[in-house]
């Protein structure tokens, strides 16, 4: 019997027997992976089930308050993705080739959010050409490269994410350091793209390393927009270059890509799940998140810079509009140089009129209802990058917001603010 007569046997007795149980019509074909099929349910809210308070999101597309809404667009083809089993190695190869266009660059991989990228990009320039090594790092790096090179300035939080392969990381200051510090052992050169302080320019970055033959990576986790530095950064010259996928392009928080060089993009790919053995394993990046990201370009990619812009400044001006009547009340749109570029509203106001400070009054949006969340700068002096950040200061992240939002939070901040006022 043939392989065909088989499937054809298959497909016979399974029409058959759904037909005699009333599933199907007698005159209907199998509904294969092909057929499209009956729209999914809303299904049921758990976060209410689980008791999780919803909050409204003032502050930014920070991790820890699940970073930003995909768009409807974006949901729906995560939702349709949900549907089918594919193969996942074509799946990440064919979104892969997708986007590479799209983004104007030589490859690109769906890694599951930036530092996973971080990850993956490292263990791709220690692996390159040698893909048996995947299965060696981060434990046994015999004859194989693991010095990384990063600006002092440029230390941060991610270098766990690079020291998951097992580098060693070597610090430099000056462009003298930098010159001096490749050696037989350089495997790759880290740039931390929204660095407050940066000695070294990108351009005498890459130049410098190029000049070594060593690849440059640039975290530009939570660089876009604008939409061009999607391909700004690797047109540039880095050899890999990650975005995260849940912050601005609004894709799946677990989401991220990585940008660059062909070969090195395949060897993050070695280095990544569903391959055994390697320290991407953990990494796992579902149908899911893979179709949403792509989604998420697309929708990106839809937009202008000029669009978004307007739109937050009008939201940020709707919240200003609100808190008029307040006492000795002062605002300013701001917008930082490169992470989150995008206008905040930044607030201040004499504490000896309005007695509660930028924190209590987090404290207290934070513990209302709704629950709304500043951003994380308010009432601090060292907060998030490129942001005003003062013990005076209430900063408001406009452009997680939904629809409406804008409105209810400066009602609340204008009801706790009156209340505070002497």
């Amino acid at each position: 019997m043939t392989n065909a007569e088989t499937r054809r046997g298959f497909f016979t007795w399974t029409r058959n027997m759904l037909a005699g149980a009333g599933l199907v019509g007698s005159g209907e074909a199998f509904a294969g992976p092909d057929k499209v099929r009956e729209e999914t349910p809303a299904g049921e809210d758990y976060y209410n089930k689980l008791g999780v308070t919803k909050i409204i999101n003032a502050a930014g597309t920070y991790t820890m308050f699940t970073a930003s809404i995909m768009p409807p667009p974006v949901q729906a083809a995560v939702a349709r993705a949900a549907r089918n089993p594919v193969r996942l190695e074509e799946l990440q190869k064919k979104a892969g080739e997708y986007l590479a266009k799209k983004l104007k660059c030589e490859a690109a991989l769906v890694s599951a959010g930036a530092a996973s990228a971080l990850t993956l990009g490292t263990a791709a320039c220690i692996t390159v050409g040698n893909r048996k090594a995947a299965e060696e790092i981060p434990t046994d790096l015999a004859g194989l490269k693991n010095e990384v090179i990063v600006q002092k300035t440029h230390r941060y939080g991610y270098d766990h994410a690079m020291r998951n392969c097992g580098i060693k990381i070597v610090e430099v200051e000056t462009i003298d350091d930098y010159e001096r510090a490749f050696t037989d052992r350089t495997v790759m050169t880290n740039f931390f793209n929204a660095a407050e302080v940066t000695p070294i320019s990108r351009e005498d970055w890459i130049r410098i390393a190029h000049k070594h033959g060593v690849p440059c990576f640039n975290d530009a986790a939570a660089d876009v927009p604008p939409i061009s530095n999607l391909w700004n950064y690797t047109q540039m010259g880095f050899d890999l270059v990650t975005f995260s996928g849940g912050k601005g392009i609004r894709g799946p928080q677990n989401a991220g890509l990585l940008l660059g060089r062909k070969d090195l993009i395949e060897a993050a790919a070695w280095n990544n799940n569903p391959f055994d053995e390697t320290v991407g394993r953990g990494m796992k990046v579902a149908k899911e998140q893979i179709i949403g990201m792509v989604a998420a370009v697309d929708w990106f990619l839809s937009q202008t810079d000029e669009g978004m812009e307007a739109e937050f400044r009008r939201r940020a001006d709707s919240i200003a509009a609100q808190l008029k009547s307040i006492p000795t009340l002062t605002h300013e749109i701001h917008v930082p140089p490169v992470a989150n570029h995008v206008p905040h509203l930044v607030i201040r106001y004499d504490q000896a009129r309005v007695k509660t400070s930028p924190r209590e009054v987090a404290e207290t949006l934070r513990n209302g209802s709704p629950a709304i969340e500043l951003n994380p700068a308010t009432g601090h002096k060292s907060g998030a990058a490129g942001l005003p950040s003062d013990e005076n200061t209430i900063v408001v992240g406009v452009w997680m917001l939904e629809p409406g939002e804008d409105l209810i939070v400066g009602r609340r901040l204008r009801e706790v603010l009156s209340k505070a006022v002497a």
